[in-house]
């Protein structure tokens, strides 16, 4: 099915590498025009926007870990472009806090920011576009979460928690928002091979993170990328509310 993005415009966050980045290429080849986020690694950001086909597309810096600047983000984009059809709430942190074996203080640092990235930022996010959207008659919003949202993360509780809560809120927002032409999706992936889950592939864990699926494999940032674009395209206005298990059945009992 040829998906035409032709005069829209999307907002990827954490767009600079992996998923983000797979994502980001193939919306534009769709022809959309696309707003590249990034925290702090503005040469790869660079190298992801010279790579997409078309023209027009930006980039643009933010620390999601920092609440209050979200709103400026919003703002800062639509300074560089009219309008934002499309959102696609990317970004996300995983580091490992285990409950056992670290005092509390530090435990609750990494609580506060996984949460603040992995599920404040994206709600913010969608509140503020979600209003513009109201204005503009339209929009769509693509949260990519977890399958640890339905697993746990025993050693990262926070990530395990913020993805379980964006599930939530996705399909909050979808019953909201339906009335105002505005739809919300869902993709929760498991292994992908971006950059730092090839390292995890390559060392004494590979096989076993492979078997994790009857594929007998992880997955590529390109199948994520094709699943949000279907998502971004038309004719799926029904799917709202939907949580599309891009795991390879990874979840599932083997």
């Amino acid at each position: 099915m040829q998906i035409d993005l032709s005069g829209k415009t999307v907002l990827i966050t954490g767009a600079s590498r992996g998923i983000g980045r797979a994502i980001a290429l193939r919306m534009a080849e769709a022809g959309a025009k696309i707003i590249v986020h990034y925290n702090s690694d503005r040469q790869s950001a660079e190298k992801t926007r010279q790579d997409l086909p078309g023209s027009d597309h930006q980039i643009i810096s933010s620390d999601l870990s920092d609440l209050d600047t979200v709103e400026k983000l919003v703002n800062d984009c639509y300074n560089k472009l009219e309008r934002i059809d499309i959102l696609v709430n990317n970004a996300g942190i995983f580091e490992d806090h285990p409950v056992s074996e670290m005092p509390f203080d530090r435990w609750r640092e990494f609580w506060d920011k996984t949460i603040a990235v992995n599920l404040s930022a994206p709600a913010f996010l969608s509140y503020h576009l979600a209003n513009r959207m109201i204005t503009q008659k339209g929009g769509k919003i693509i949260n990519i979460t977890s399958r640890g949202a339905f697993r746990g993360e025993p050693n990262s509780p926070a990530y395990g928690a913020a993805k379980a809560g964006l599930n939530s809120f996705g399909q909050s927002l979808a019953k909201a928002l339906a009335p105002h032409n505005i739809f919300v999706y869902t993709v929760a992936p498991g292994f992908v091979e971006t950059d730092m889950v090839k390292q995890m592939l390559a060392g004494p864990a590979g096989d076993d993170i492979k078997n994790q699926s009857p594929l007998k494999r992880a997955a590529r940032p390109d199948e994520i990328a094709r699943t949000v674009l279907f998502l971004a395209g038309e004719g799926v206005d029904y799917l709202t509310g939907c949580i599309i298990d891009a795991n390879g059945a990874s979840y599932l009992r083997t």
